[in-house]
């Protein structure tokens, strides 16, 4: 289906309406019915989508699992790296079809481009494969850490908006470069929590945090580096808007209980946002005050 469509489309097992008037970064929420599970609606790309959960598709142990798994998340956006399945031999359009049975929508991304020309010209090449405008920006400046080439990055996602893409830029948590890109038209980040691959978590909450604080209305996707269910709930209770990952869920010993966990601790840690999360206090702080009340012997 063409992204010109107005037409309702299906992504997961939620209806997804096409909203082009809707602002990018607008995650205004709205009350959840008592006892309902999971968390609100929100918008990114001219989508409302239900799901907070991201889900990255490479080195599964075979496409059942995968297929299982992104069932398991709830995933109503998943990422395929089309330089990397070309280059292992993998035939897109099969791919494709897969992603199609699960009924989430593909975002494509340019994993293992180190340029920027590399990136708008492999960028063009999935418009042109999945009739999708949304590309997932990637540019490798560093082989050993696979950290973003902000230079790149930046002349790369400038070109790809004059092209008519919605570009959801992979990079650092450092917020000059951050509000860089979105000087050049992006409306979505994609600030890394660490290395990608590492399972290290989070490096520097303290810098996603300053990113939400000063970029309140712009949808921020922590990309990279997430190990465990326990970081994603962190980065969802620092108030980011999603949560993208693969290597935890597919390298996990059960890749399709691992998809639910983090499916539950998105959902968690976003609900825990919305809540109110209370303030940390220096000394204890008695949760039944006693004073002027008679005590019963």
């Amino acid at each position: 289906m063409s992204e010109q469509q107005k037409d309702p489309v299906v992504v997961g097992s939620a209806q997804v309406k096409e909203e082009p008037a809707q602002r990018a970064g607008d995650t205004e929420q709205s009350p959840l019915p008592p006892g309902r599970s999971g968390t609100s609606p929100w918008h990114i790309g001219g989508r409302t989508l239900t799901s907070r959960f991201f889900l990255g598709t490479a080195s599964y142990p075979s496409p059942q699992v995968l297929q299982e798994a992104i069932a398991a998340s709830g995933a109503q956006v998943v990422t395929m790296g089309l330089r990397r399945q070309l280059a292992h031999g993998g035939q897109a359009d099969d791919f494709f079809t897969l992603v199609q049975a699960t009924g989430a929508h593909l975002l494509p991304n340019t994993a293992g481009c180190h340029t920027a020309r590399e990136a708008v010209t492999l960028a063009h090449m999935a418009r042109e494969l999945f009739d999708t405008h949304w590309i997932k920006l990637e540019v490798v400046g560093d082989a050993h850490t696979l950290q973003p080439d902000p230079f790149e990055l930046l002349t790369a996602a400038a070109q790809l908006v004059k092209d008519g893409f919605e570009v959801f830029p992979y990079c650092m948590d450092d917020l000059v470069s951050c509000q860089r890109l979105l000087d050049a038209g992006c409306n979505i980040l994609m600030p890394w929590g660490a290395p990608i691959g590492s399972g290290q978590g989070l490096v520097n909450p303290g810098a996603l945090r300053t990113l939400r604080a000063r970029l309140p209305g712009v949808p921020l996707i922590v990309d990279a580096g997430i190990g465990s269910p326990v970081d994603a709930v962190q980065a969802m209770e620092l108030g980011l808007d999603a949560v993208l990952l693969n290597s935890a869920v597919a390298h996990a010993v059960d890749p399709v209980r691992m998809a639910r966990a983090f499916k539950l601790g998105i959902e968690a840690g976003r609900l825990a946002f919305e809540a109110g999360i209370m303030a940390r206090q220096d000394m204890a702080v008695a949760s039944t005050p006693v004073a002027g009340h008679p005590i019963l012997l």
